[in-house]
């Protein structure tokens, strides 16, 4: 901090007024903005012209203020006056969320945390102090809305003369503040780490292993926002994409960008990016473990173009006047199998047979009485003789339907036990149900999951039929194959390591000249297929060059959860580096108690006690009795999609992702016995604290917690708490 109480009264007044200076100039800004978008639209060339500015005006102007209130800086760069410093030399500047100016051509009042010159704030050390002297850190009211008195402190690094032992005191503050509302950026709190990834190039796809409270999915949102600012045209042109595991995630995340000072992000989760159709059905764990593996690609693939009959080709006449153009069935069936050969997707697989047969009907054609036009061609090319063919040869099919067909149970081989139909072959319609899996899963899945997959009751058409989750994935497969759908120039994949093969696959339709950042951690893998490596992952995702790189440093999550949770990894089959925190505060107590209600009460109202907001997580089936024992108690509570709750009760399924300041864990043992991975679950539900972990149990804990000291700080008297 600044040496002496008067100094550092002369720096904060100072630096108030620069920031009224800075707000002065922003609502100029807007207004400019304002005015710009009334009277821009009419100064251009052409209506072409106008419109293309009047939307970048207007674009230009809603971000302005749309801008959420704030600090506008929260730190100083003091470049040294020397020749090393080049132009930067004896130059001052303050870095914030947004670049601010009077106007385009003026010096920046505030310089963008993504400009080049600002790297020096986040990269800048002792040992490489990159001609920084004076690196400057604001301290500001938590909650601040942007008031210049809210500006409580300074903290100036003489990089010249430290030594990097001394940690940053507004660092630790900013990164230990409560945890209540929305997910903040951490623009005022990169580490040198994370700023390496941050700044990576628009073209390298990225693979991150954090482990809890590392900020891997805050690392990933301010990529975006980098690449948005350094790749402007190109990005927004190709679009960008960010998907969560789901939407209480989104909820949590959704003011990063915004913060940041970029909108038009389009962020969604993965089923909602496949959702042709509402889900109406539900597999099996074993049905949809089949249906998420990798082989049902290659399932799909056969399935589709089986469709394809170079054999049913027939003599061709198209009539022309006076004249009939006649192609045999053998070059059409020579056109069939070329084509097929060449393995494009399935429609254009179709236009180029179309556009094979048109040239042969030219050629006749034109040997006999000259050259055809373009009028000709098309008319031609859609004649009725010609669709008919194509229909025949390579009909236009939509996923639903094939998808229908395959799944489709029309013979006695999906009933256990039979040895007819699927099993054998025998009775089977090659096109549709029992038959047409056997054909298209041959050599790729047994009879079991041939078994799992075809459905038992009335048949169904295409049109009415139920789609589960994972007979969404399958349908976006038979789309991509149909034809290959518009991609995303960037896509940010967070908890990727719970996608399945098949998942991952429509990602990389989405994404297939763009880049990745895929952000997981493997310990947290929860789903029946969840990773178990990234090179796998990374395959499927048709990045398998991507880097990897592990975040180990815990920034979040204090060490008592950390060490805790680290007692779990070497059961969880997966090979991931231990965490560990650069905090030392943080509490992790147990209490073993009769009554898990009234226990959980009492956990939440100690909590309350403190700052910051609490969660209650237990496993899935017991979260309603847990809400209601609140609610009697008096203690009104929300569920996970209520960002800003002071009380929140969490079903296990729906905690990843999520944070809490205090977190209260009901009966682990009910969390692990819930699913198959249920220590990972286990994992993901005591990694949610970021100040404070308390679990209430009955059941005996999993043995890995009783590996050490469990209880730090005071216990609860609601039950008797153990000491271990």
């Amino acid at each position: 901090m600044t040496s002496s109480p008067p100094a550092l009264s002369d720096a904060l007044s100072q630096e108030r007024t620069y920031h009224d200076a800075c707000r002065t100039a922003l609502a100029a800004l807007v207004d400019g903005a304002r005015e710009e978008v009334t009277t821009g639209q009419d100064v251009s060339a052409s209506g072409a012209d106008a419109e293309v500015l009047g939307r970048r005006l207007r674009t230009r102007a809603r971000d302005l203020r749309e801008l959420p209130a704030g600090p506008l800086f929260f730190g100083r760069l003091d470049f040294a006056d020397s020749e090393e410093a080049g132009d930067h030399a004896g130059q001052s500047y303050h870095i914030g969320r947004v670049r601010l100016a009077p106007d385009p051509s003026a010096p920046p009042l505030v310089v963008d945390w993504r400009a080049p010159v600002a790297r020096a704030f986040y990269q800048a050390g002792p040992h490489d102090p990159r001609s920084v002297s004076v690196r400057r850190r604001f301290g500001w009211a938590p909650g601040s809305r942007g008031d210049s008195a809210d500006l409580t402190g300074l903290e100036d690094e003489h990089l010249e003369e430290a030594d990097g032992t001394r940690p940053s005191a507004v660092v630790a503050a900013e990164i230990e503040r409560p945890r209540i509302g929305p997910m903040r950026d951490i623009a005022a709190t990169i580490q040198p780490e994370q700023d390496d990834l941050v700044r990576a190039d628009l073209t390298a796809s990225l693979c991150v292993q954090g482990a809890p409270g590392t900020g891997k999915t805050a690392v990933g949102l301010h990529r975006a926002a980098y690449l948005l600012y350094t790749y402007p045209q190109r990005v927004r042109r190709g679009g960008m994409l960010v998907l969560g595991p789901n939407r209480a995630f989104l909820a949590y995340i959704s003011e990063v960008l915004p913060t940041l000072g970029e909108s038009g992000v389009r962020q969604s989760t993965l089923d909602d990016e496949l959702a042709r159709h509402p889900v109406t059905a539900w597999d099996d764990d074993g049905t949809a473990r089949v249906k998420h593996d990798i082989r049902m690609a290659e399932v799909l693939r056969r399935a589709l173009y089986a469709r394809v009959r170079p054999e049913a080709a027939h003599p061709l006449t198209v009539p022309d006047g006076s004249y009939r153009w006649r192609v045999s069935a053998d070059e059409l069936e020579e056109i069939v199998r070329g084509v097929r050969a060449e393995e494009p997707s399935y429609a254009a697989g179709r236009e180029r047979v179309r556009t094979r047969i048109l040239h042969a009907l030219r050629q006749r054609a034109e040997r006999r009485t000259g050259p055809r036009g373009e009028t000709w061609a098309r008319k031609v090319s859609r004649a009725r003789p010609v669709t008919a063919l194509l229909d025949a040869v390579w009909p236009v099919v939509r996923p639903e339907e094939v998808l229908a067909d395959l799944l489709a149970d029309r013979t006695p081989a999906a009933v256990p036990g039979s040895r007819t139909g699927a099993s054998s072959g025998a009775c089977a319609d090659p096109r549709t149900g029992a038959g047409a899996l056997a054909l298209a899963a041959d050599g790729l899945l047994d009879a079991d999951e041939r078994r799992r997959l075809l459905r038992t009751g009335p048949a169904r058409s295409a049109r009415t039929a139920r789609w589960s989750a994972a007979d969404l994935v399958l349908l976006d497969e038979l789309a991509g194959l149909i034809e290959r759908p518009a991609g995303y120039e960037h896509i940010v994949v967070d908890e990727a390591q719970d996608l399945s093969p098949m998942e991952c696959r429509a990602i990389a339709r989405r994404s297939p000249f763009g880049s990745l950042t895929v952000l997981g951690d493997l310990a947290q893998g929860t789903t029946p297929w969840a990773a178990r490596s990234w090179p796998e992952l990374l395959r499927h995702l048709g990045k398998r060059d991507a880097g990897v790189t592990a975040l180990t440093t815990g920034f979040r999550l204090p060490a008592a959860v950390a060490e805790l949770a680290n007692r779990l990894l070497p059961l969880l089959d997966v090979e991931v580096p231990l965490s560990r925190s650069l905090r030392r505060d943080g509490e992790a107590a147990v209490t073993r108690a009769g009554d898990l209600g009234a226990a959980a009460v009492a956990a939440v109202r100690e909590a309350l006690g403190q700052e910051g907001s609490v969660a209650v997580i237990a496993a899935d089936s017991r979260t309603a009795a847990l809400g209601e024992a609140l609610a009697a108690a008096g203690v009104p509570a929300s569920g996970p999609d209520t960002p800003g709750a002071r009380v929140t009760v969490v079903p296990a399924s729906a905690a990843k992702g999520l944070e809490y300041d205090h977190v209260v864990v009901v009966e682990p043992a009910a969390v692990v016995r819930a699913e198959e991975r249920g220590l990972h679950r286990l994992y993901v539900v005591l990694t949610r604290a970021v100040s404070r972990l308390h679990i209430v149990h009955h059941e005996p804990l999993p043995d890995p917690l009783l590996a050490g000291p469990l209880l730090r700080g005071p216990s609860l008297t609601a039950g008797a708490p153990e000491h271990r």
